[in-house]
């Protein structure tokens, strides 16, 4: 892709924020709400229904005029048009990028190769919606005649972890006679506990693949047909009222057994990391009803909307990604803990581990240079309060510097005596803590023996972001994800990296297929790997013949 915008590091806000940040990095954030009063209350951004507080970072105005500039110098306005443009800003892939095109209203148009895509989005959305009704009706019966009552969706990567996430985020709005069940693990005990409790006459499988060739996907839904099979007789005509496909494969579903009338397609330009609005999403639309599943997509579009048109200065996203680059680059910061005081979002860091990672894990540019920076630091939390007492000690005593973002909500989704008032407590305390800590003179003034004063003494000065939101809804819940999806892109941008291709997922996968002939074979094999892995095939081999 032909740019005339500079390399990174040669960047001329780059270059400023580097003597910048020899000039703040000593400074403490108490230092810096002693002399400004109303930081808290001006370093602050609300865009649809989310406030962003990013006063406890260790920043002035000028660290964010730079930021700022920095974006604009690395042309990120016009890659958001761009990339809405449907140009196949995917490079290696020759793909364009539109899972925005995903939460496009009906009549919206957004055009890839000359035609306009929403109209196939909303026709793939509204069979889903014919398909959700019958089943949560009723009316779509299994092959012996009885109701559905089981749903349990087969997938890895972006077609397991949107799914299960989001049916966790919200499980308060989902049909409770209803039974949700994830299988993304080749490991065969992920299939077994699924299905332990369940009757093949009730339950229906989503098998998710956009080739519907991936190996670990493939090999659960065989096994998934298998059980449906023993357990209703053999009758092959079964899998048909049994099994739907997300797929684009029309004939390896056919061959599978499924009515293609029963596939909803997706689309090349929606990356698997960012397929949860599209028809990967068919369980969370069976558990939560079309309306709630629409109120979703509207989330979505609203942040995409904020992202494309707001300021850099008071755009969500953009402010997100330009302190995670600050952090990650100029402090040498090599993570980022995502903390949600809601437990129905337990299961978000998990998604925004493969979101990010995989995403921006890359180690050149996309003209193929090595970079000499830091790309995507390391993502990872668990919901408060459960992380207080696992790993905050790392983040406030520790030696590594952790920037966290904290994600709290004012309504409790389920109000129960005093709780939610004692959870945001502890939200808002633990911002305070880690932003201010404690002195050496407080921890004295308490009376502690002075042996002691060390370890309990806090440096404070470690740097948070506070999310606040009213309620988590599903159309919260959209706006969450995408506020993270634009993080991702505007960091990529940044750092002139392709972040929706996932090449280093490929050569481990190319050797697993080469190596599962050789555990299988019944006769010794010629091995030709490294050391290591010829022993630990011929340990294995010896195990099983032991068996």
């Amino acid at each position: 892709m032909a740019t005339d915008i500079k390399p990174l590091t040669k960047r001329k806000a780059w270059k400023a924020l580097k003597a910048h940040y020899k000039e703040i990095r000593g400074r403490h954030l108490r230092d810096l709400f002693a002399q400004d009063p109303k930081r808290g209350e001006r370093m602050t951004a609300e865009a649809v229904g989310i406030l962003l507080d990013y006063s406890k970072n260790r920043i002035t105005d000028e660290t964010v005029t730079l930021l700022v500039q920095l974006a604009e110098e690395s042309g990120l306005r016009d890659k958001i048009a761009t990339m809405l443009r449907g140009e196949k800003i995917n490079i290696t892939e020759r793909r364009a990028v539109l899972h925005v095109a995903l939460r496009a209203p009906r009549g919206a148009s957004i055009v890839v190769d000359g035609e306009n895509v929403v109209p196939q989005v909303h026709a793939v959305l509204d069979k889903m919606e014919d398909f959700s009704r019958r089943v949560r009706s009723g009316e779509w019966k299994g092959h012996t005649g009885k109701r559905i009552k089981n749903v349990v969706n087969i997938g890895i990567g972006g077609s397991d972890l949107g799914p299960v996430m989001a049916y966790e985020a919200l499980k308060h709005y989902s049909e409770r006679g209803m039974v949700f069940r994830f299988v993304s693990n080749i490991d065969g005990t992920d299939f077994a506990e699924a299905v332990q409790d369940l009757d093949p006459a009730e339950t229906l499988f989503i098998v998710s693949s956009k080739t519907f060739t991936t190996l670990e996907t493939m090999t659960n839904a065989q096994t998934a047909r298998d059980w449906l099979l023993k357990g209703l007789g053999g009758d092959l005509k079964a899998v048909a009222r049994h099994f739907v496909a997300v797929s684009t494969n029309s004939t390896k579903v056919s061959e599978f057994g499924i009515d293609t009338a029963n596939m909803f397609e997706f689309w090349d330009w929606v990356g698997g990391r960012y397929s949860m609005d599209s028809a990967i999403g068919l369980s969370t639309m069976l558990a939560i009803g079309p309306e709630h599943f629409r109120s979703l997509l509207d989330g979505f579009h609203q942040m995409d909307g904020h992202f494309r048109t707001a300021p850099f200065d008071r755009n969500l996203p953009v402010l997100m990604a330009l302190l995670s680059i600050w952090y990650n680059n100029f402090f040498g910061a090599q993570s980022v803990a995502v903390l949600p005081y809601e437990q129905y979002l337990k299961r978000f860091p998990a998604y925004l581990q493969q979101l990010t990672m995989e995403s921006n894990g890359k180690r050149v540019t996309l003209d193929g240079t090595d970079v000499d920076y830091q790309t995507s630091p390391i993502y990872w939390g668990e919901p408060g309060t459960n992380g207080q007492h696992s790993f905050y000690q790392l983040i406030h005593q520790g030696t590594k510097l952790i920037p966290c973002d904290f994600i709290a909500f004012v309504d409790a989704l389920n109000p129960i005596g005093r709780h939610h008032d004692l959870l945001m407590a502890n939200v808002f305390a633990q911002a305070e803590a880690l932003a201010f800590g404690k002195t050496v003179e407080e921890v004295k003034s308490d009376g502690t023996p002075e042996w002691l004063v060390p370890h309990r003494v806090f440096e404070g000065n470690r740097p948070s972001n506070t999310l606040l939101a009213d309620r988590l809804t599903p159309d919260t819940l959209g706006k969450l994800i995408a506020l993270y999806e634009h993080v991702v892109f505007t960091q990529g941008i940044i750092w002139d990296i392709d972040s929706f291709d996932q090449w280093g997922v490929e050569l481990g996968k190319v050797l697993a297929q080469r190596i599962v002939p050789e555990l299988e074979s019944m006769k010794e094999p010629a091995l030709g790997h490294d050391s290591s892995t010829n022993n630990l095939i011929r340990r294995y081999r010896k195990g099983r013949q032991g068996d």
